[in-house]
């Protein structure tokens, strides 16, 4: 049985096998199921609709903003950070970039992953290495033309925090993406981020910490594997950012910077959500970058 295959086995009853970047390489994505469930709102610059698909046959819900016209539309993936699982919302913190990049002309998807309402399954308790799997699902599904308005050769990935975190796994597993945006993200060091989260929570997640081996945490770090990166990241943090270290950030530049990878880094004097003028600079550059590689 293949490591991938166990570790969705044993989540199924409760003990969680973690997944590393290896695993996620040897695994098949696009589980089908996808339908959209119903209209959530019409206004005059696009339509958002709940959707639904099968990811390790959980059923996963997010909501898609599709511009008004036949496309086919670039994609941006909106990738939320966390957010407590049991108070989670569909229209979540994230839903004003989401809705900000369909004014400006793509087609968005914003999912939230297994374990946040009304997707069925449990929600990661430390690595969140599952979630990404929920995206190269989502994405699988697309490229194979569940909504024919998008193009799914032009795909992008915009992730806070957390989702910044999910976004770099990604990146590494399907290299059709054509850009990614990092803002106030976690690291790329899976140690780091379980540290973190062990301090978040007093100690109540992030447990893998004290009892994952060393090489596995090393296997499912998406730094280890960044020369293999084969897509532009556009790097963004607020130098007043209290739950995330902006050094993480820069840290990730200088690897990519060091390699030959193509990034831009930004800083801004900001805490972990951007706003007002800063937030309207923020977006100014992310048109721009999406601009550059999704056009």
């Amino acid at each position: 049985m293949k490591p991938w295959l166990l570790g969705v086995l044993l989540l199924g009853v409760g003990l969680a096998q973690p997944l590393t970047l290896p695993d996620l390489w040897e695994r098949a994505y696009g589980e089908g199921g996808f339908r959209v469930e119903r209209v959530l709102e019409r206004n005059p610059r696009f339509t958002r609709v709940l959707f639904s698909h099968l990811s390790d046959g959980l059923r996963v819900y997010g909501f898609a903003n599709l511009p008004l016209g036949q496309g086919p539309f670039p994609v941006v993936v909106v990738l939320h950070g966390y957010v407590e699982p049991s108070r989670y919302r569909i229209l979540a913190y994230t839903t004003p970039y989401a809705d900000f990049l369909a004014e400006a002309g793509y087609l968005v998807l914003h999912p939230n992953y297994r374990g946040h309402p009304p997707s069925e399954g449990r929600p990661a308790m430390g690595l969140r290495h599952v979630y990404a799997v929920d995206v190269l699902n989502l994405l699988a599904e697309v490229r194979k033309g569940v909504l024919p308005q998008a193009d799914g050769r032009r795909i992008g990935l915009f992730g806070h925090s957390m989702g910044g975190g999910i976004a770099q796994v990604v990146a590494l597993v399907d290299f059709r993406l054509k850009g990614v945006v990092l803002y106030g993200s976690m690291s790329g060091d899976e140690r780091r981020n379980l540290e973190r989260i062990r301090y978040w929570s007093g100690g109540t997640r992030g447990q893998e910490l004290l009892t994952l081996p060393p090489k596995t945490l090393e296997e499912a770090s998406a730094w280890t594997y960044l020369e293999r990166v084969a897509v532009p990241f556009s790097v963004h943090h607020g130098t007043q950012d209290a739950q995330v270290p902006p050094e993480w950030s820069w840290e990730l530049c200088r690897r990519l910077k060091s390699l030959g990878k193509p990034v831009e880094c930004f800083s801004y004097p900001a805490g972990h959500l951007f706003r007002g003028p800063v937030d309207r600079v923020f977006r100014q550059r992310v048109l721009a970058f999406f601009g550059r590689v999704l056009r």
